[in-house]
């Protein structure tokens, strides 16, 4: 295992895009770290450059204390699974997930002990003898994380493995992705533009966008204590409700309005223009609640129902738990639940507590 240290890394491809721009952060030996962001946000680039595959344009990458910019990626001892799985068509699983090994001149009693030892803990040791066309996308997907396994390496790099498989798979594949880290230990990180494989795989979550680093932390808090405006509507399903408003205060309470809407604003002071966030989830029915929601549009999820509508010319959307979905044009009256609601900076869209 072996910690990585990434020290104000940058890239800019021909023509001056500037993909990756001052990222700065340290892996920690044995973390499952994730890389979360839309398309273009500069993850893959980042991951990428861990790998060798990249060329830093500036900045240092070090594994276990040593920089490794001008260093060949076979003499980087990381592993790394592709979107696309890589496999070598004309090759059986067992001549796959030995090859990198074949390579390294590893004795074949070695190689043979090492392959048969992770295809049964991955559940792929009566595959050993198929080519990669007579398997299914779940089947292929462990044998690239197999060949990866086999090679021991200090760290292994995952560039979006799982978004060629169904939801169904890819929610299997995600626990034994973790039940897998937890037994192996080995440093990974991982990139992807999906936030729920980010919060339910990572130790720690890494959001960027636009070549930047946004926020670094536990998903927990990642999720409950956003960084940013940015931060706060990528994280979560369905998006934050963001409004702008102002504060105002008297007697001690502090409210944010926006128009007709009042919201009583319980660990937050001071006046002036902000961004209100509140997370659907956090939207309660209250018979007094200060928000007069028209329904627009009902998405009942079995546990819950995603409600869509308008609080004036606010558009909202609710979670709501043990409700019949309502009819369009329904009116409810909603809460917030205390200290749920997140207040943000108006221009700069940091977070103002």
């Amino acid at each position: 295992m072996a910690s990585v240290q990434l020290n104000s890394i940058g890239k800019t491809y021909p023509g001056g895009t500037r993909a990756v721009d001052s990222c700065t952060l340290d892996i920690h030996d044995g973390e499952f770290l994730v890389l979360v962001g839309p398309s273009g946000c500069g993850k893959s680039t980042l991951l990428r450059m861990i790998a060798g595959l990249e060329t830093v344009t500036d900045g240092t990458i070090g594994i276990d204390g040593t920089v490794v910019n001008t260093t060949a990626p076979k003499h980087r001892d990381i592993a790394m699974v592709f979107q696309n799985y890589a496999l070598y068509p004309h090759m059986t699983v067992r001549k796959n997930m030995a090859f990198a090994l074949k390579l390294r001149k590893i004795p074949r009693s070695e190689r043979d002990a090492r392959v048969e030892r992770v295809a049964e803990q991955l559940g792929i040791a009566e595959l050993l003898d198929r080519k990669p066309a007579a398997m299914s996308g779940g089947q292929q997907q462990r044998v690239a994380l197999g060949r990866a396994i086999v090679r021991e390496p200090k760290v292994f790099l995952f560039d979006e493995p799982l978004s060629n498989l169904d939801a169904k798979l890819r929610t299997q594949m995600r626990a034994e992705l973790k039940s897998l880290h937890q037994r192996v230990g080995t440093t990974s990180i991982y990139v992807t533009h999906d936030q729920e494989e980010a919060m339910t795989l990572g130790d720690r979550v890494v959001v960027m966008h636009e070549g930047r680093i946004q926020q670094v932390g536990p998903p927990m808090e990642v999720y409950q204590r956003p960084a940013n405006r940015f931060v706060a509507t990528f994280i979560g399903a369905p998006m934050m409700n963001t409004v702008d408003g102002k504060l105002e205060s008297h007697d001690g309470r502090t409210t944010f309005a926006c128009g007709d809407l009042r919201i009583p604003i319980d660990h937050a002071d001071g006046d002036g223009a902000v961004t209100l966030g509140i997370r659907p989830e956090h939207l309660v029915l209250a018979d007094d609640g200060p928000i007069e929601l028209t329904v627009d549009v009902s998405e009942p999820l079995g546990d819950a129902t995603d409600v869509t509508g308008r609080c004036g010319d606010i558009p909202l959307i609710a979670r709501l738990r043990r409700i019949a979905p309502p009819q369009p044009g329904t009116t409810l009256r909603l809460t917030v639940e205390p200290g749920a609601a997140h207040c943000f900076e108006h221009t700069s869209g940091s977070r103002r507590d």
